[in-house]
């Protein structure tokens, strides 16, 4: 990275994010006042608009939020409707499922699973009622305020920045596949005169998600899960092909989780529990926290890395569900003594990880701080790039595919099931030392984002480096089996060609990156607190987005 983006330091709050529109939105919040939830709202509810292939009113919200005292987890992802069974599932694609979807790195396996596209799967959209839980615990602001850029922005237009234009070029061709009554809309409101994506710079508006996101905000979401709009949802998933009902909607909620953490050198790293994949990265540190990787070769440190990773997610695709319909085993598999099993299996060569038997018992990120102390990490998306294409006429949002991350395999745990949540691959993430907090940090992007945060945590606790650095270094990605891909700019450090030739002779299936548009490395964001008051903020280069300070 020729020019690498310096890191922002604030004396009273920050606001970070991968759309520059949306962190304004943010930081006007903050300078009237609001707590840092509420410019976290009303980044996300921006989110919407602005980067609308990668988050939609109808998506899934995570949160976790430190106080000023302590930590706070917020799972907002809703469940499946209450008709999708597997045999509904096996008796729609013929009971031979659909190919397995790439983004979740092969989470349930290899074979066949849940159809990407269209009404199955669906889940109930929990980002409104998140959004409302949210604030009615720490917002200070009226909840209807924190809308009004969101809905200036659709109702007026703004220009498409670059990163967004190319990934919407990329739907388009995707929506030029997909045939069906559910998928007309998603044309009509999601297309420039039916047929391209809105360009670099050309302005955009979507009138329709205006109208939604302000009765949204007058009924204190009420509206989307019990009034006009939870109506048209039924209704239309029933003229065309859905099992979304009212019930369905009406029946959803939120929940408020305690945090899980892994102790990483003298650091506690803090994820959200299942039915989130934050354990895997917890896995993996724990792992690590065993080794010196300051003290190792380029190659040795990364070798360990990517092969705590994959015994990480091996134990992840194994038993992450939806703890409320089955039991997950978190404080076996987080354990000194299973980490210590776990890392004995790390030898010299890249390995094919199986799962260990513990004992038993398309996204968009933000992250937000204000002068009072309070900081949140906010996670929110549509799963795949605008998520199931299916539109809701009439009302100008789409809704997420979050049911991909289902399993069709009857013995697995995160088995397809009735008013259930799925897998999910996104994760907020914050880092405390001693109890203290240092901050809010995730990194976007499906199967990356574990793997992300293990890298931002080592840059920060392994190298000391400030929040901008650690998001500017270069990354690898592990997708399956030995195969890892890495970033040009791995080439440009001082050990980096030594280190791909040694990591190659290990049996890692390694490549480097080359100009793909769409590269898997995720866009990542950070906001440190200072010792003596204040924050040090970054964004990822990787996105159209920033950081912004006052």
């Amino acid at each position: 990275m020729a020019h690498p983006r310096q890191p922002l330091f604030a004396p009273h709050g920050a606001v970070a994010t991968s759309q520059p529109l949306a962190a304004a939105a943010g930081l006007a919040v903050l300078r009237k006042g609001g707590t840092a939830v509420d410019a976290a709202l009303a980044t996300a509810i921006a989110l919407t608009v602005v980067q609308p292939g990668s988050n939609d009113i109808g998506g899934d919200l995570f949160a976790i939020v430190w106080d000023g005292e302590r930590l706070h987890g917020l799972n907002a992802s809703g469940r499946s409707p209450s008709a999708l069974t597997l045999d509904a599932v096996l008796a729609a694609t013929g009971g031979r499922g659909a190919e397995p979807v790439d983004a979740l790195g092969g989470a349930q396996g290899s074979g066949p699973g849940m159809p990407a596209r269209g009404w199955l799967p669906v889940t109930v959209p929990g980002a409104p009622a998140g959004w409302r839980d949210l604030h009615d615990r720490f917002g200070v602001l009226p909840f209807a305020d924190l809308f009004a850029d969101a809905i200036g922005y659709a109702e007026n237009g703004y220009p498409v920045s670059p990163n967004v234009a190319a990934g919407w070029a990329r739907s388009v061709e995707v929506q030029a596949g997909l045939t069906g009554p559910e998928f007309e809309e998603w044309s009509r409101v999601f297309t420039v005169d039916g047929g391209r994506a809105p360009r670099p710079g050309e302005r955009w508006r979507n009138p329709d998600a205006a109208r939604t996101l302000r009765r949204i905000a007058a009924t204190n979401a009420d509206a989307f899960y019990r009034g006009e709009i939870a109506q048209a949802l039924a209704e239309y998933a029933a003229r065309t092909g859905g099992l979304l009902t009212a019930d369905d909607l009406a029946g959803h909620s939120s929940s408020w989780v305690q945090p899980i953490r892994a102790d990483y050198r003298g650091h506690e790293v803090w994820e959200l529990p299942p039915n989130g994949q934050g354990v895997a990265a917890l896995l993996a540190l724990n792992i690590l926290d065993g080794v010196d990787l300051a003290g190792m070769s380029l190659a040795d440190r990364l070798h360990w890395q990517i092969e705590a990773m994959k015994l990480g997610f091996a134990d992840a695709h194994a038993y992450v569900a939806d703890p409320e319909k089955v039991s997950v085993p978190i404080e076996q598999l987080l354990s000194p003594e299973y980490a210590a099993s776990r890392r004995a299996l790390v030898g010299d060569r890249a390995g094919t990880p199986e799962p260990g038997t513990p004992g038993r018992g398309g996204t968009v990120y933000l992250c937000t701080a204000d002068s009072g102390g309070m900081m949140v990490s906010l996670i929110q998306s549509n799963y795949l790039a605008f998520g199931s294409h299916v539109v809701l006429p009439g009302f100008g949002f789409g809704l997420q595919n979050r049911g991909t991350g289902f399993s069709l395999d009857p013995a697995h745990p995160n088995v397809v099931a009735p008013n259930k949540r799925p897998y999910h691959t996104i994760i907020p993430g914050f880092l405390t030392r001693g109890g203290a907090p240092v901050g809010p940090f995730g990194v976007m992007g499906g199967h990356m984002q574990p793997q992300g945060h293990l890298q931002l945590v080592s840059h920060t606790v392994d190298d000391g480096l400030d929040p901008q650095a650690a998001l500017n270094a270069p990354r690898w990605y592990w997708h399956s089996d030995r195969s890892v891909l890495v970033e040009p700019d791995l080439l440009t450090l001082r050990s980096g060609p030594m280190a791909i030739g040694e990591l190659r002779q290990r049996g890692h299936a390694l490549a480097v990156a080359d100009d793909d548009d769409s590269p898997p490395f995720g866009y990542g964001q950070a906001i440190w607190r200072l010792p003596e008051g204040g924050y040090v903020a970054g964004s990822d280069p990787r996105a159209d987005g920033c950081a912004v300070v006052y």
